[in-house]
């Protein structure tokens, strides 16, 4: 059995079999929160706490450089779990429990999860230097749906070449609220509600929950766009849109 339950913002607990993950924590309240020479705004803070949520088997994380992806109190909670997998840049700088997986890596779970990291591109061609290191994943089982979470991924060409490896996929956990800052200009930072969809027809996905779509001043777009471009695009019965605490079982 497979289930996701939404927190907020980024954060969803993933039940896989018998293993429990938790995708970029973020426990924070709303408020003002800088990175580098931008402040960011918080909106609405989570549906459970770090302490609600409980002890996970491994944190999914992909990113640490943005407090919309990795907060103070989720910081403390990646610290504390027994594994986070995520880039090479968040090992150095994080250390303690957190292992890089390199693109196409993979690493099993004691039973049997296979999450395996794949690319994300955080913005528009040529844009790693200011955004940083990024990336997704697919998490596999026998006899259990795959499952790939986007992470920060605003690339339709980065899909195209997920969905060749691992194609068609049960479930695509997609952030796709359009993020925008000055950092890039007018581009978008994760993928925009039209081609989320496009993403969900790319990979062949049976369900579509979207992630990181709500609860900050970035985002451009939201659930009404969503539906719009799901509808548009005759893919309204895969799309799942969670309310904060709601929990689907696949």
């Amino acid at each position: 059995m497979t289930t996701i339950r939404y927190l907020g913002g980024p954060t969803a607990l993933i039940g896989y079999g018998t293993a429990r993950l938790l995708t970029d924590p973020t426990f924070d309240a709303p408020g003002s929160y800088p990175v580098g020479t931008r402040t960011l705004v918080k909106t609405a803070g989570p549906s459970l706490t770090a302490a609600e949520v409980g002890a996970v088997d491994a944190v999914l994380l992909s990113h640490d450089q943005h407090p919309d992806n990795l907060d103070a109190a989720g910081r403390a909670y990646a610290l504390d779990a027994p594994l986070v997998l995520s880039t090479a840049s968040a090992r150095e700088r994080l250390g303690g429990p957190v292992r890089a997986l390199a693109g196409w890596e993979s690493y099993t779970l004691e039973g049997g999860a296979r999450i395996t990291g794949v690319p994300a591109q955080h913005g528009p061609d040529g844009s790693e230097h200011l955004v940083g290191e990024v990336t997704g994943f697919v998490i596999e089982g026998e006899g259990l749906p795959t499952v790939y979470v986007s992470g920060d991924n605003a690339s339709l060409d980065v899909v195209r070449r997920i969905a060749d490896r691992f194609g068609p996929v049960d479930i695509a956990v997609l952030f796709a609220g359009g993020a925008r800052t000055p950092l890039v200009g007018d581009a978008y930072l994760t993928l925009p509600s039209a081609d989320a969809a496009e993403a969900a027809r790319i990979l062949g996905a049976r369900h579509v929950v979207p992630l990181h779509f709500e609860h900050w001043a970035h985002f451009t777009q939201g659930a009404d766009t969503l539906e719009t471009a799901f509808a548009r695009a005759g893919l309204t019965d895969r799309l799942h849109l969670l309310k904060p605490g709601e929990r689907i079982e696949f």
